[in-house]
């Protein structure tokens, strides 16, 4: 018997063999590289040596503060206006070699606002990714519930026996076997500003009424739209996975609720909702997991713009490590991220933990 344990396992680790030396390799090793570079000044190309330089780095990328300034007066103590608003000292004389605001120096405004008469300045050591971070998780909070949402209809819809129900099935799961590069020069011809087929739509539903808009070109409208395509885009995977998990509650559940007079609404809600638990832990998780790894859209798309409105984590760890070669600021980068996406997934997991 031992003979037989050990020769099976032997057998298995050889099967495995190759798999986890290629996870080993790109995934593992390369994990530990970042962290130790993230605290060095490591460059892609530079002539000088690498050293050693602790949390520069992320002191760099996550440094925040905070100054309230009052606005000008003059002699007589009224408050000195321009264009209508509150005039206020200069922020680049304290941002810039004030010995009295040493904790300032190297920060930029990162927005403001007003609190009494005074105004409140938040200061970030690098706004780009500052803003990267925002924008990420707004991305986050809107795909994960709407992805989600829109799957689990979608998977209700598509879970009866109907004719030709696989046709819907193979359609709605069709975006998701295109490759994600293909869907985001689509959807860019889609939302282009002069001849796209979005505003083409909207001026004939509206007779013209509608503007043509730049839906890409616009800071308001860019992150926005990148959303509805990549909820699109992904919305099917996700619904194989809700339909995975429909299959798998016992239809004779349905038929005890059917006998008890239960409505649709009370059937989902105590039989099809409590037997989807396990399926809802997995896709949150999932759906989080890839809506903060956001890139090829950005990168396809937009670019990180208009005016950084665009911007996410992914993007600048690439940006950095790449198109700036600063490896040890995109290597740090992809430590914040790992650190958000892990403590994201424990805190999703704590709560949607099973309570005895």
């Amino acid at each position: 018997m031992s003979s037989k344990f050990l020769q099976s396992n032997r057998t298995g680790w050889l099967m495995a063999g190759p798999a986890v030396i290629l996870i080993a390799g790109f995934l593992i090793m390369p994990f530990f590289f970042a962290i130790g570079l993230s605290f060095t000044n490591q460059r892609l190309i530079s002539p000088n040596p690498t050293e050693f330089v602790g949390l520069a780095n992320y002191r760099d990328l996550l440094g925040l503060a905070t100054i309230s300034l009052e606005p000008l007066r003059d002699d007589a103590g009224a408050v000195l206006m321009k264009d209508g608003e509150p005039e206020y000292p200069a922020l680049r004389s304290f941002t810039r070699n004030n010995p009295d605001y040493p904790h300032l120096d190297g920060t930029r405004e990162w927005f403001s606002f007003d609190r009494g008469e005074g105004r409140t300045y938040v200061l970030a050591r690098d706004v780009v990714f500052m803003k990267a971070i925002v924008n990420t998780f707004i991305f986050v909070l809107i795909v994960a519930p709407v992805q989600a949402g829109l799957a689990l209809g979608l998977a209700l819809l598509i879970n009866q026996r109907l004719r030709g129900i696989n046709l819907f099935r193979a359609i709605y799961f069709m975006p998701v076997v295109v490759s994600i590069v293909v869907v985001s020069l689509l959807w860019s011809f889609i939302y282009d500003g002069q001849s796209g087929l979005l505003n083409n739509l909207l001026g004939a539903v509206s007779f013209g009424m509608i503007p043509a808009l730049d839906w890409l070109g616009n800071p308001s409208t860019a992150l926005g739209a990148i959303i509805a395509m990549s909820i699109w885009q992904a919305v099917g995977f996700h619904m194989v996975i809700w339909l995975s998990g429909l299959q798998t509650i016992s239809p004779t559940l349905y038929e005890a609720g059917s006998i008890e007079g239960a409505s649709k609404w009370q059937t989902f809600r105590y039989i099809t909702w409590p037997g989807l638990r396990n399926t809802a832990v997995l896709i949150l998780i999932v759906i989080t997991m890839q809506a903060f790894g956001l890139f090829s859209q950005i990168d396809v798309m937009t670019q990180g713009g208009p005016l950084d409105s665009t911007q996410t984590i992914v993007f600048q760890a690439v940006e950095r490590g790449y198109g700036k070669q600063d490896i040890s600021g995109g290597s740090a980068i992809s430590v914040i991220l790992f650190v958000i996406v892990l403590s994201i997934s424990l805190i999703q997991r704590w709560l949607t933990r099973e309570r005895t």
